[in-house]
């Protein structure tokens, strides 16, 4: 039975969706002589190679922005115009870099599977230097806050999204209407409130959380390592500006120098006793991944600091409006996009918890990055790498569950076939009374997203999933 109250357009009905919406199409061919367990283990192989593509891609699109935005600053200077005449190509660089963010999110979400690449090391330190120390956080952190999002989705307690929101002020009371979405968006034009959402996004995925499941509670570790990253961040670049700004580069990059070893000799002389321990075991040590994570912050800092002493043009500023406005601005805001809608106006069940988002490219690249479109065979195994998950789709519509209970999203804001009686709901509509969940829906606990983690205390777990259920 359907958790959705509303006659929503479920998977299953896709292959007969009306021609006058313009969309004709296949249902899913049977997989003959194949078992559905040989397939989907096909579809969770993983490789060292196949998301180096799509990684560069992303840097593609980001170096290919700034240098055409400092391009056109040069032009806009060379042309004696007025400073304004810079405001809209800074803002599509904000938009696209906000974007391109978003899409380090997706490499870090694949990396926290442990499907970004098929070695676990090397998925780590990838995930991480590639992706997640460019936007100032760790995979592993992540990792907490995200499998604990899977294990236990949109349980109000243990589910780290729905606290988050919460805490941020982001939560929406489902169901809501267009206006409603639309009046929540307007919200985020006051600059605080994405402020507030980044600085509580961060403390969840990136310095963890004293009510996350996956947590040792008699373990949690000190404040003080985590105040001693937060300070060389934003200290390091303090004491650096002032100096390149008067002329001093090689004084700057030398206290950039003394800042990084004392920094670095304090996280290597920590104990790991005083860093957070979980339930699920680190692929590398928290001193190490401390240690990489000031080590890629120095390299970047030194490279900024250096190019602007060379005068070849105002690198710390560029880096602060083209990369850290971005950070707190439209990269927060495409992700509050997704978290509304991924699992907004949803229940817990298997195939109730998320859906199918079929959108344009530019909302898939900002909104739905590496994969976050096909959602919801993403949530039934956690284990196949983005670029098969269509193919997932496609095998889970011999399921009569999936094709019944499963709803396919078309489009954002509007629908791309107008208002033609048979058709997919928007984004929008699906948030709404009509595809609102029954409160006796069932409750899915999601054991087997730990797939490929070590988890070192597995009864604890176990505990909570048995709590989970019982809905305490």
């Amino acid at each position: 039975m359907s958790a959705n109250a509303g006659p929503a357009i479920k998977i299953g009905d896709m292959a007969r969706t009306s021609s006058a919406a313009g969309s004709t199409r296949k249902a899913a061919p049977r997989t003959k002589g194949v078992r559905r367990g040989d397939a989907i283990r096909e579809l969770k192989k993983r490789d060292n190679y196949t998301n180096f593509v799509h990684i560069g891609r992303v840097y593609l699109v980001i170096i290919a922005t700034i240098a055409g935005t400092i391009w056109s600053y040069s032009l806009v200077a060379a042309a004696g115009l007025g400073w304004w005449w810079n405001i809209p190509a800074t803002l599509v660089a904000i938009i696209v870099i906000g974007a391109s963010q978003h899409q380090f999110g997706g490499v870090i979400h694949e990396g926290t599977h442990f499907i970004l690449f098929d070695n676990k090391k090397f998925n780590e330190l990838m995930s991480d230097w590639l992706a997640a120390f460019p936007i100032y956080t760790s995979t592993f952190q992540f990792r907490l806050h995200h499998l604990a999002h899977h294990q236990f989705i949109n349980d109000p307690v243990r589910d780290p999204d729905c606290s988050q929101l919460h805490d941020s002020g982001h939560d929406l009371d489902f169901p809501i209407t267009h206006f409603d979405m639309l009046r929540a968006l307007l919200k985020q034009i006051w600059l605080p409130n994405l402020f507030r959402y980044t600085l509580v996004r961060a403390r969840y995925s990136s310095l963890g959380t004293g009510n996350n499941p996956y947590l040792d509670q008699e373990h949690r570790g000190e404040q003080l390592p985590t105040l001693a990253g937060i300070l060389y961040a934003v200290g390091a670049p303090a004491a650096a500006i002032p100096l390149v700004d008067i002329g001093h580069g090689a004084w700057a990059l030398a206290v950039l120098g003394v800042l990084t070893a004392i920094t670095i000799i304090y996280f290597a002389r920590l104990h790991e006793d005083k860093l957070p321990h979980a339930h699920v075991e680190t692929v590398i040590s928290h001193r190490a991944t401390n240690i990489s994570r000031i080590a890629y912050m120095a390299i970047v800092y030194a490279v900024i600091t250096a190019i602007q002493a060379a005068g070849w043009g105002p690198a710390w500023t560029d880096y602060g409006v083209l990369w850290i406005i971005p950070l707190f601005t439209t990269f927060p805001l495409f992700m509050i996009m997704r978290q509304w809608v991924q699992h907004g106006n949803a229940d817990r069940g298997r195939y109730t918890n998320t859906r199918v988002f079929l959108v344009n490219p530019f909302i898939r690249y900002a909104i739905f990055p590496f994969g976050m479109d096909y959602h919801l065979p993403h949530h039934i195994y956690a284990s196949v790498p983005h670029f098969k998950l269509k193919g997932l789709h496609d095998l889970l519509l011999q399921d009569p569950d999936y094709r019944e209970k499963g709803v396919v999203v078309e489009g954002y804001f509007n629908s791309p076939y107008g208002e033609v009686e048979e058709r997919n709901p928007t984004v929008i509509e699906v948030l709404g009374d009509k595809y609102a969940p029954k409160p006796d829906g069932d409750v899915y606990i999601d054991t087997d997203t730990l797939e490929y983690a070590d988890v070192k205390n597995p009864e604890a777990i176990a505990r909570q999933n048995e709590a989970s259920v019982r809905g305490s």
